[in-house]
C-alpha cells in the first residue's frame, strides 16, 4: 500500500539572513521559476519566520482553490493591501466576502455585461481617431487611458476624459504600494514619515474623493443609469437580512472594481499588442479574421463567438503575460494537499507565470502560439494548467467583462492600425499586484 508522504516539500534554504527575501524582491518571477525548476512542483521555503509552499501542480492548485477552498484565507500580501483597497471583494473574507459577492454578482450578469459592449467599442474608436500614422507612443499608457475611460463609464456612467491623467497617476501610485505589501513586515513601513507614504495618501484621497463624488451624484439622482454603480446601490442581500451595502462597503467595492477593471485589462491589451508586433504571421491571420467577420464595421458583443482566432490570441497573451501573476492563500487549519501536509498559517503560493510556462503542459513554452487554443489541444491539457482569473469561490467576478473589453479593444483598433515595436530590447517586467511593463512599451502606429 502506498504511504502518503507527510514531510515538507523540498526547497531552498537561506545561506545568510534575508537571502531568500532579497532574491524574491530582486526578481519574483525569476525566483519562483528557478525554485520550481530546481525542486519540483511543490517547494517549501521560509522567510522571516513565515513558512511558504509553492504549488505548481494542477491537481494541487485545484485542491487549494476549489476542493479545500474553505481551509484557506487570502494571503498576507492581499490582507496588507487593504490600506489601498479596503474591504472589497479582492481582500475581504468569510461571510462578509460571500455577502458582498452575492450583492455584486447581478451587476456582472451576461445580459448586463453585454450592454457595455457599445461603450467599450465607442471608447476604442475614440482612441483610434486620436492616433496618427507614424506616431510613436507608449502603448501601455494608451491602453491604461482607454480602460480607465471604459471602467469609469461602465461603473459610474461618467466621462473622465478631462481627469484621466490625474486619476491615472493616482492609480499608479496606489497600485505601487502593493510591492511593499508583498514584503514581510512591509506594512510597518506605512507608519513611517516616508515620501512614498505622503504620495500614496495624497493619491488615495484623490481617488476616494472622485469615487465619493460619483456615488453622491447617483444617490442624489436616484436614477438607474444602467451602470454597475446603479446595480450596487440597489442590491439587497435576499439570502441574508435584505440589507444594502453601507457607504463604506460601497466605496471599497467600487475602489476594487475601479482598480481591477482598469489595471488588469490594460496590461492584457498591452502585452497582446507587444506579442502581435513580434509575430507578423499571427497578426496577418488575425487581420484576415477581422476582415471576414466584421467587414470593416465596429464589433459588438454578438460578434465575439465568431472571432475565434482573436480569442486564441488573447488567451495565449494571458498565458505568457498573465495580468495576475500569482495567487496567495494562508492555511486556516492543518490540511493535506496532494502528498503534503500543510500546517496552519502556512502561506501557499500558486504562480500563473510559472504554471503557464511549464514545459510539461506547454511545448516550447516561451513561444507565442495562438494555435495552442484549438479545442483539440485545449482538451489535451489539465484544466488547472491555465488559470489567469483564478478559480473557485474567489474567481474574478469580472472575468466575462474583461474578456469582452480586451477582445473588443483589439478588434476595433486592429482593423485600422498595425503597431510596430520601436526597439527589440527585452521587456523589463514589474510584478506588483499585477504584471505590467516597468517602463512601458514604445511602439509606432501604422495605418492599415
Amino acid at each position: 500500500m502506498h504511504r502518503r508522504n507527510t514531510q515538507q516539500p523540498p526547497g531552498p534554504r537561506a545561506r545568510y539572513p534575508g537571502e531568500l527575501i532579497l532574491a524574491f524582491r530582486r526578481g519574483p518571477l525569476q525566483f519562483l521559476t528557478r525554485i520550481c525548476r530546481e525542486y519540483g512542483p511543490a517547494v517549501h521555503f521560509d522567510v522571516a519566520r513565515s513558512s511558504f509552499y509553492l504549488f505548481n501542480d494542477p491537481d494541487s492548485i485545484r485542491e487549494v482553490l476549489i476542493t479545500q477552498a474553505d481551509a484557506f484565507q487570502k494571503g498576507p500580501a492581499l490582507r496588507n493591501a487593504k490600506i489601498t483597497l479596503g474591504e472589497g471583494l479582492l481582500t475581504s473574507e468569510g461571510d462578509f466576502h460571500r455577502r458582498q459577492r452575492r450583492l455584486s454578482q447581478p451587476a456582472f450578469h451576461a445580459q448586463r455585461v453585454n450592454a457595455y459592449a457599445a461603450d467599450m467599442t465607442g471608447f476604442a474608436l475614440r482612441t483610434s481617431q486620436k492616433w496618427r500614422d507614424g506616431q510613436e507612443l507608449d502603448v501601455h499608457e494608451a491602453m491604461m487611458e482607454l480602460t480607465l475611460a471604459i471602467v469609469a463609464k461602465t461603473l459610474f456612467d461618467a466621462d473622465v476624459e478631462s481627469e484621466v491623467k490625474q486619476i491615472g497617476d493616482a492609480m499608479n501610485t496606489s497600485v505601487a504600494m502593493f510591492t511593499r505589501a508583498m514584503l514581510p513586515f512591509g506594512s510597518l513601513l506605512n507608519y513611517l514619515p516616508l515620501p512614498g507614504n505622503f504620495r500614496f495618501k495624497k493619491a488615495r484621497k484623490l481617488l476616494w474623493q472622485t469615487l465619493a463624488r460619483f456615488v453622491e451624484q447617483r444617490r442624489t439622482s436616484g436614477v438607474d443609469r444602467g451602470d454597475l454603480l446603479s446595480m450596487l446601490l440597489r442590491a439587497r442581500d435576499t439570502e441574508g437580512d435584505n440589507s444594502a451595502m453601507t457607504d463604506l462597503q460601497l466605496r471599497d467595492e467600487v475602489m476594487t472594481l475601479f482598480t481591477a477593471g482598469h489595471e488588469t485589462s490594460a496590461n492584457a491589451l498591452t502585452f497582446t499588442w507587444y506579442l502581435l508586433a513580434q509575430n507578423p504571421a499571427a497578426q496577418e491571420k488575425l487581420h484576415a479574421e477581422l476582415a471576414r467577420v466584421l467587414g470593416g464595421r465596429p464589433p459588438g458583443h454578438e460578434d465575439l463567438p465568431q472571432l475565434e482566432y482573436l480569442r486564441q490570441v488573447v488567451a495565449e497573451s494571458m498565458r505568457l503575460y498573465p495580468p495576475a501573476w500569482a495567487l496567495g492563500r494562508q492555511a486556516l487549519r492543518d490540511c493535506t494537499v496532494g502528498a503534503w501536509q500543510v500546517p496552519k498559517d502556512t502561506v501557499v503560493l500558486m504562480s500563473q507565470w510559472v504554471t503557464h510556462r511549464d514545459a510539461r503542459f506547454w511545448p516550447d513554452p516561451e513561444k507565442f502560439d495562438p494555435d495552442r487554443w484549438t479545442t483539440e489541444k485545449k482538451n489535451e491539457r489539465p484544466r488547472w494548467a491555465y488559470y489567469p482569473f483564478g478559480g473557485g469561490p474567489r474567481q474574478c467576478i469580472g472575468e466575462s467583462f474583461a474578456w469582452m473589453e480586451i477582445m473588443l479593444g483589439i478588434a476595433t483598433l486592429a482593423q485600422q492600425w498595425r503597431l510596430e515595436l520601436v526597439d527589440d530590447r527585452p521587456l523589463d517586467l514589474l510584478a506588483t499586484i499585477t504584471l505590467r511593463p516597468r517602463h512601458g512599451i514604445r511602439m509606432k502606429l501604422r495605418r492599415r
